[in-house]
């Protein structure tokens, strides 16, 4: 155990050291964290035997996307948002069905032995996207505002939304029992999701910021403690939500979008805790899926799994996006830079646990495909951010 605590901690010691020139370059703390863990791990030298259950990997790349999930969030410029053409709606509404759609019927023909569901439930575990694996296209300020605010709003949201779909599509793969018809079961498992994660969202956020600014009033807050409330708040949004019915990635979501919009100057700095807290907590997810995942799903690859996560990252996301930004002042280029900029990340892994965990028959396709395709993406994302984001400032 010390032995693993030791190698984690100076993994992350030595990281910490060198992250501004990471940012900075053709790497990224992903790619970095991802390969520790493949070097370190099972299937490398073997110092690192973390002995993780897939329930302890689904928790820790929970608590990772929300924080990060409501750090972004509280970050997003609302202003640009409303003053755009519809950006994110037109993602999220338009460019994710499609998504999933294009997604299944792939998965149909690449694997003719995945069942129907199977295949529903790989396009869509795959479809939410995780800015934070190309962090300077959401951060730079070389990209136009409107393109960097929606596919940032984009990745909050999508996760949130696939929720509900993964949910009612596991319901009948595993045979569970239905009470009333199937259009009620579908309506009432997306209305709880989303209405459950949207309220408690909304309701801890507002509690929370009128608790601390009654506290700050009365100086009741001390300077140690003051980057914790955020990151106590984050966790509360997303456990409360799940603990209620909901999903918490929208919660957290939701309660980021409010944080944000309430804050005042002099709270800019509270964010910052919870910022460094997803941040710890999302390498530490790529490490242990560099590690113990790869080392397990390695051996399961095939030239299916590559030729659906090389489709997964292509075709399947950049066309629905390319379609459903058509008549919006956005060119080409810059349609064919939101489509690229996709990743799969934490979403992913989080929803291909949940998958493996109800034991369906192709749920070792399911996982190494979708293993298969986040690491393509932490590779393919991470090297090309920083000389894509340059593109564009020279294109500006």
């Amino acid at each position: 155990m010390y032995l693993n605590a030791a190698i984690l901690a100076a993994v992350v010691l030595a990281y910490s050291a060198v992250a501004g020139r990471v940012g900075r370059s053709w790497l990224s703390g992903p790619i970095l964290f991802t390969a520790a863990g493949l070097v370190l791990g099972p299937g490398g030298l073997g110092l690192l035997r973390l002995g993780l259950t897939a329930a302890d990997l689904r928790t820790v790349a929970e608590l990772a996307l929300a924080m990060v999930l409501f750090t972004d969030a509280a970050h997003a410029d609302i202003g640009v948002v409303r003053r755009t053409v519809g950006l994110p709606q037109r993602l999220l509404l338009l460019g994710l069905p499609l998504t999933i759609v294009f997604g299944f019927a792939a998965a149909l023909l690449v694997f003719p032995g995945l069942d129907p569901l199977e295949a529903a439930l790989l396009a869509t575990l795959l479809a939410p996207t995780d800015a934070a694996l190309g962090a300077p296209v959401v951060t730079s300020k070389t990209v136009p505002p409107a393109i960097r605010e929606a596919l940032n709003l984009e990745s909050g949201l999508n996760d949130g939304i696939c929720v509900p779909v993964v949910v009612i599509l596991l319901d009948f793969a595993v045979g569970r029992e239905i009470a009333g018809s199937t259009l009620r079961h579908i309506l009432a498992v997306a209305a709880e999701e989303i209405g459950i994660g949207l309220l408690a969202g909304v309701v801890l956020t507002v509690l929370a910021v009128v608790l601390l600014r009654l506290a700050a009033r009365l100086g009741w807050t001390g300077a140690h403690w003051r980057h914790i409330p955020v990151v106590a708040l984050a966790a509360l949004c997303f456990t409360a939500a799940q603990a209620l019915g909901g999903s918490g990635f929208i919660a957290c979501f939701t309660g980021g979008l409010l944080f944000g919009s309430l804050r005042q100057d002099q709270e800019d700095d509270l964010l910052a805790g919870a910022a460094s807290t997803g941040e710890v907590l999302a390498l530490l997810t790529w490490i242990v899926f560099g590690g113990p995942v790869l080392g397990r799903l390695l051996p399961l690859f095939t030239w299916q799994t590559l030729l659906y996560a090389a489709l997964s990252l292509t075709v399947i996301r950049m066309l629905p996006v390319f379609l459903s930004l058509r008549g919006t002042p956005i060119g080409r280029p810059e349609r064919l830079f939101v489509g690229w900029f996709g990743p799969r990340g934490l979403a992913s892994i989080v929803f291909a646990v949940i998958v493996f965990d109800a034991g369906l028959p192709g749920k070792e396709t399911v996982a190494a495909t979708a293993a298969c395709t986040v690491l393509l993406s932490v590779i393919a994302h991470g090297m090309t951010a920083n000389p894509l984001v340059r593109m564009m400032g020279q294109r500006a």
